[in-house]
């Protein structure tokens, strides 16, 4: 889910003025190295979809109208316009945040599933497992060989999983779009 600050919710429009806009644009720098809580980036996510639905779709600037609408959604999602705004800037350049609210965004795996089973550690331990079993894997779809069979298995050996569970989590990846944004947030983390 590619979230990004809508043109129509810029802090000049919502703030009202070159000075706000001028101390919001300061505050994104500062924000970046700030760590954004779930709690947070949940109501982040919450007021996006009614300032979403809020803002205009021709890419006019918000009417008065409009911009109370966004205004009130930002406030009953339990933020102040600042803040949202930061944050909206911050998600957009920043892939961590960007994955994490994907995580956010998708059902909880389903109890007992093996999706939900897989640690945080095991996360990377595949994702890291998958580059190098894909580096050896054949490609056009053909059978792998011998060795490129060997280097996959030593691939997985050297991720700390045993096979068998590798296995397991590779089927439950095509199947859990919680564990994909999982794996995915891993790798905007960097493994």
């Amino acid at each position: 889910m590619r979230l990004t600050l809508i043109a129509a919710v810029s802090a000049v429009a919502l703030l009202g003025g070159a000075a706000q806009a001028s101390a919001a644009a300061s505050l994104t720098t500062a924000t970046r190295a700030t760590e954004y809580s779930d709690a947070q980036l949940q109501a982040f996510s919450t007021a996006m979809v009614t300032v979403r639905a809020a803002a205009p779709t021709d890419g006019t600037a918000p009417n008065a109208d409009q911009q109370a609408a966004m205004a009130a959604a930002i406030e009953a999602a339990g933020m102040d316009i600042t803040s949202f705004n930061a944050l909206a800037t911050a998600v957009s350049t920043d892939d961590v945040l960007k994955a994490r609210l994907a995580v956010l965004a998708t059902p909880d795996s389903p109890a007992g599933s093996v999706a939900a089973s897989v640690t945080d550690a095991e996360v990377v331990q595949f994702g890291a497992a998958m580059v190098q079993v894909r580096a050896a894997a054949p490609s056009g779809g053909t059978a792998p060989t011998t060795e490129q069979q060997a280097a996959m298995a030593a691939a997985v050996s050297a991720s700390g999983l045993a096979l068998d569970r590798f296995n397991a989590i590779a089927g439950a990846v095509s199947t859990d779009e919680r564990l994909r944004a999982r794996l995915e947030l891993a790798d905007a983390k960097g493994g």
